[in-house]
């Protein structure tokens, strides 16, 4: 089978940008990884920085997409319109771990391609969540809440396990790439978005409803090992957050 040279050059920068830092990964790095000449990646990206403006460029063209799937139901119910938005990121986010944690720690630099997505795609997500809170205050079914420190509530919330992964396996022993941690988590934002924006003749608690199935493709990540008082190796961690 021929090999998609420039799918492997994608995803040996996401994997070394992921680890190495984008700084620490250079063009001949990536080359060895995905086993292609350096002219290739000239080929497709020119350079490393058109390598990674395509992966903050088609990480937020998919996010976006999925928080305008989440927006469907605006018209009918706020509070299910918000649900779903957070649904659909967390589990982009899930889904593409190593990028999600990459394009997160990129976003705390001061770059021309930060700023750009920051003016495009998170600007037009600002608008999104806005839209959602504006129509749930006008319809009272949301409390009275200031959206822009509301938003930063959400954002923190939606980033800290993927962006802090390091800190969430190796303190906390949960993994924010398993289907079981995505499934929890996701019940607690909720449980927080209840408490936050609903009013009493809105409550609809989601710890007395069976959460839905949640859908997700596999991601190539693998459980870290921890080396037990006694010195015997191989043990999995196991989830502390049941």
């Amino acid at each position: 089978m021929k090999k998609n040279s420039r799918e492997e050059i994608i995803q040996a920068a996401i994997f070394l940008f992921n680890t190495k830092g984008f700084q620490g990964t250079t063009v001949r790095d990536i080359a060895s990884k995905a086993n292609v000449n350096v002219a290739n990646i000239s080929y497709y990206f020119q350079n490393k920085n058109g390598l990674l403006e395509y992966c903050f460029t088609h990480y937020y063209e998919n996010y976006i997409n999925e928080v305008e799937k989440g927006m469907a139901v605006l018209e009918a119910d706020a509070y299910a319109c918000m649900q779903n938005v957070v649904k659909s990121i967390v589990l982009f986010q899930s889904e593409n771990f190593h990028l999600t944690r990459f394009i997160l720690r990129e976003l705390s630099l001061d770059t021309q391609v930060v700023r750009e997505m920051m003016s495009t795609y998170l600007t037009k997500e600002r608008y999104l969540i806005t839209k959602i809170l504006e129509k749930g205050m006008s319809r009272q079914e949301f409390k009275k809440v200031n959206i822009n420190f509301f938003i930063i509530q959400l954002k923190g919330l939606l980033s800290m396990p993927f962006l802090n992964s390091q800190y969430i396996s190796e303190v906390l022993h949960i993994f924010p790439h398993e289907k079981y941690f995505i499934e929890k988590y996701y019940l607690e934002i909720t449980n927080w978005l209840e408490n936050i924006l609903m009013t009493p003749a809105h409550i609809k608690s989601q710890y007395n409803v069976a959460a839905p199935p949640f859908a997700m493709n596999s991601v190539p990540v693998r459980r870290a090992k921890q080396i037990p008082a006694g010195g015997a190796s191989g043990v999995s961690l196991r989830y502390a957050a049941d």
